[in-house]
């Protein structure tokens, strides 16, 4: 699909929020909120390229963030967050706004809300992508890689463009429905860890156009969602490369559900992705998969404070080929089957020191390499093993 350049939208967006919030500093200070938070910890991934390529002990774990909302008016809120991350390998280390939009209530009264969000706005799609890029609301350090790969944070935490979320009361419960359409700058260092180090050129997210439903039945502890994505991208080669000019599209359908009880929580999503290369690799170059992944993680309250965390996650490559022998065999034998899957059972203990200082560990078995950068091009190098373990804690405090 052939969706208008978001250029001009997007830079006539900023200004509109840097207006408003020009005049949003005359507004008396009870009308502003801020928060933030502070975590760091441990971590250790070794015989891989996750974290470092060392497989030593890492202190790269690092969150820290500030984020405000700003009531403008009765209808209109401004809210934003800036964050320091350093997770090794996974994403890029450095200072980034996560998101910056201007939050308009359309419409509202006893049984329906409307607002529509403009600006750099979060993702409300999935399940934990709303929350996921804050720390202590997470249920676990690394959240599953089938549905949260790391190494696209940047690009699945929100988007520059427009998003409308309604939210209605029925006889049947609470149904929400969200819409959104955008896309995300990259940088060279976010296109490396999706593309490789050896990606000289530029990569570009033309555009991601994202919908989903989800249903609170009435009286009821339960949700279910379902949310679907289509998302362009174009890479640029450079003069020396080892890339060609290319092209890849992305697919997403995804269910999801939770259940959310005084002292256990079960969750889980299933997702089912496409990926369509054109070119890139070289000229003329043409593959179409479809990969499906899938986790279900349960939490429950041992004793006042403690909580533990149990989670299995699994995702294969391509659906019809779950051992991955049919994608070595592409390659000539070169890359092994185990990056075709990956498999990881995970289980973690969360300790409250107070209600606002949380010490969380958690230790991962993990089978197959397919969710270790480099998505595009595997590291045979680093990544020598089918079967590894990765263990991290991390000190969270907010405010």
């Amino acid at each position: 699909m052939n969706y208008p350049s978001l250029k001009s939208f997007m830079l006539r967006s900023k200004l509109c929020l840097l207006l408003l919030l020009g005049c949003s500093l005359q507004l008396p200070a009870d009308e502003l909120q801020w928060h933030g938070f502070i975590s760091q910890g441990l971590i250790q991934a070794p015989e891989t390229n996750f974290v470092n390529l060392d497989d030593s002990i890492s202190a790269e774990l690092t969150d820290i963030g500030v984020n405000m909302s700003w009531a403008l008016s009765d209808k209109l809120r401004l809210a934003g967050q800036v964050v320091y991350l350093d997770g090794g390998r996974r994403y890029t280390k450095g200072t980034r706004l996560d998101y910056l939009f201007l939050d308009w209530t359309l419409y509202s009264d006893f049984d329906w809300r409307l607002n529509m969000f403009v600006g750099r706005f979060k993702n409300q799609h999935w399940l934990y992508s709303a929350t996921r890029d804050v720390p202590f609301t997470r249920n676990a350090i690394v959240l599953p890689q089938s549905v949260y790969f790391d190494s696209f944070r940047d690009i699945a935490v929100g988007s520059d463009g427009l998003a409308l979320k309604t939210t209605h009361d029925t006889a049947i419960g609470e149904i929400e429905l969200n819409w959104s359409w955008g896309a995300t700058n990259l940088s060279k260092e976010q296109s490396q860890i999706l593309l490789s180090t050896l990606a000289q050129g530029d990569a570009k997210q033309d555009y991601v156009h994202q919908a989903s439903v989800f249903w609170r039945p009435d009286q009821s502890a339960w949700q279910l969602g379902l949310s679907l994505l289509d998302s362009d991208f174009s890479y640029k080669k450079a003069e020396l490369d080892l890339y060609s000019d290319g092209a890849m599209t992305v697919q997403r359908v995804m269910l999801n559900g939770r259940y959310a009880a005084e002292y256990w929580e079960l969750s889980g999503e299933w997702v089912q992705e496409r990926l369509d290369i054109s070119d890139f690799y070289v000229p003329g170059f043409k593959r179409n998969t479809f990969s499906q992944g899938w986790y279900v993680q349960g939490r429950y309250n041992l004793m006042p404070r403690t909580w533990a965390l149990l989670s299995l996650d699994s995702f294969d490559l391509d659906k019809d080929d779950r051992s991955g022998v049919k994608f070595s065999q592409s390659t000539g034998g070169m890359v092994p089957a185990y990056f075709g899957y990956q498999d990881d059972v995970t289980f973690g203990l969360t300790y409250d020191f107070k209600d606002n200082l949380r010490l969380t560990m958690e230790h991962h078995w993990v089978k197959g390499t397919a969710r270790l950068a480099y998505p595009v091009m595997p590291d045979l190098q680093h990544n020598k093993s089918e079967y590894w373990q990765m263990w991290a804690m991390q000190l969270m405090y907010w405010f």
